[in-house]
């Protein structure tokens, strides 16, 4: 299922193909889930396309009919993995006149997609070879940080139209709400050290959403 602010299918986006032979949806769902376990295993520098291959049955040459670039799969498995996580966000569905609602949703999923160790761990891989493949993290960033940032953008641009918040600049206003979710518990599971309990993240995605409802509520005149 698509939305106006973000893909919710479960199953990998197929890249768009103007001309030549169809893609088969299926064998890029292999592709693209192989590739997601691949990055995840071996970071993007040690992701093998040949071992892509060989896990989801499809050529290596096949595969690069697809993807021109190693940077370009990533992307896919990125675009992936962040769809997955959200699946039961159903952004079409968010009531721009019950922001609490749907923050609370958009919040608990990012939460969730951020503790997982295979994005930590993806981070940490990109952070560490930060300027030898700025291609990796381009697309890192444009699938996973930026795709998020728009659609939180999106809702909150259509509570404001609904009149239920105050928000001038949806994009820097959703920036600044989900960079609410990377404190030092985020630090602490980058580091490798121990990750928030569940009442922890409870009680910080409750004093999120409601922090920033406060600072971005309509003021009566």
């Amino acid at each position: 299922m698509s939305s106006k602010y973000l893909n919710n299918s479960r199953a990998p986006q197929v890249p768009a193909r103007p001309r030549g032979r169809p893609r088969d949806p299926e064998r890029m769902a292999r592709v693209i889930e192989a590739a997601e376990a691949q990055f995840s295993e071996h970071g993007y520098e040690g992701a093998s396309i040949d071992a892509i291959a060989v896990s989801s049955g499809v050529s290596k040459v096949t595969i690069y009919s697809y993807f021109p670039t190693k940077a370009d799969l990533f992307r896919h498995a990125i675009t992936h993995r962040v769809e997955s996580q959200f699946a039961e966000v159903h952004w079409a569905r968010l009531d721009p006149a019950r922001p609490r609602e749907a923050l609370s949703q958009i919040g608990r999923a990012f939460l969730g997609l951020m503790r997982s160790a295979d994005v930590i761990k993806k981070q940490r891989t990109l952070y560490g070879t930060q300027g030898l493949d700025s291609a990796a993290a381009e697309s890192y960033f444009a699938a996973g940080p930026q795709k998020l940032v728009d659609a939180v953008a999106g809702y909150l641009a259509s509570a404001h139209k609904a009149g239920d918040l105050q928000v001038n600049d949806a994009a820097l206003a959703a920036n600044q709400f989900l960079s609410m979710f990377l404190g030092l518990g985020q630090i602490r599971a980058q580091l490798g050290l121990s990750l928030p309990s569940k009442r922890q993240d409870d009680e910080l995605l409750k004093a999120n959403v409601e922090l920033f409802i406060r600072g971005t509520a309509r003021k009566l005149k």
